[in-house]
């Protein structure tokens, strides 16, 4: 699966998923623009792929914030021309019980795990509808296609972007603007470090296949609906989980 000569965008791109789906993209030959709103990592990501003699730039982006997103276009386009792919990974969470979630809470994993995935898509839709070509992948989570104790909001969140995929898919069919997802199970990213070794353990035993994913796992099934190789497939949902999540 090869993206020579492409651009790809990738958000959330300085750790974890982001990250892996952005050294993915590019040792496919793709020139990818990392977005994150952590500079220093993300800077060190791109700096990394184009040690490797691969295409990489860092651009600031805050997906929460409809200026900063419009900044990063602007600046995607003055660094590339044309954006082949948009990989939507940026995203957030923290088990806790919904009664003891705050308003604050609630809007931070909202625009994170669902506004975000709207704003970026949205900045590039244009130029792929005139052109009649681009890739649009959302990683999404199985958290918001079977749902997760401790995660009320931010499975709602992540059904939000699955829910959006579909619809989205139906309006750029015509514009052979193809639009996908990505669920991950449970991921050994920094993120999930941050999670109690209780529930850690308890994500490897529920899981058939006995194990976390790696990222670049996930990545591998972005690079999939990013490449040729998935040319009439559009609105769909893949699972990588290792068989957690085993429903129709």
């Amino acid at each position: 699966m090869r993206l020579d000569g492409k651009t790809a965008v990738v958000t959330g791109a300085a750790s974890g998923i982001g990250r892996a789906t952005a050294e993915v993209l590019a040792e496919a030959g793709a020139h990818v623009l990392l977005g994150d709103i952590a500079e220093d990592r993300g800077e060190e990501a791109a700096a990394a792929i184009r040690g490797k003699g691969q295409g990489a730039d860092f651009i600031r982006l805050d997906v929460t914030s409809l200026d900063s997103v419009e900044a990063f276009k602007q600046q995607a386009y003055a660094k590339r021309p044309q954006v082949d792919v948009v990989a939507n990974v940026a995203g957030w969470g923290k088990i806790e019980p919904f009664v003891k979630n705050s308003p604050d809470f609630w809007r931070k994993i909202i625009d994170l795990n669902f506004f975000g995935v709207v704003a970026v898509t949205r900045a590039f839709l244009d130029q792929m509808v005139e052109r009649k070509s681009g890739r649009i992948v959302i990683v999404s989570s199985d958290a918001g296609r079977v749902g997760s104790l401790g995660e009320s909001v931010y499975a709602g969140a992540k059904g939000g972007a699955i829910a959006f995929t579909k619809s989205l898919a139906r309006e750029m069919a015509r514009f052979s603007v193809n639009v996908n997802c990505v669920c991950p199970g449970p991921t050994d990213t920094p993120l999930l470090a941050a999670v109690p070794e209780k529930h850690r353990e308890a994500f490897v035993r529920v899981t058939p296949m006995g194990r976390l994913a790696k990222p670049s796992e996930i990545a591998d099934a972005v690079l999939f609906f990013a490449s040729s190789r998935s040319d009439f497939i559009t609105g769909q949902v893949i699972s990588v989980s290792g068989g957690l999540t085993m429903v129709g």
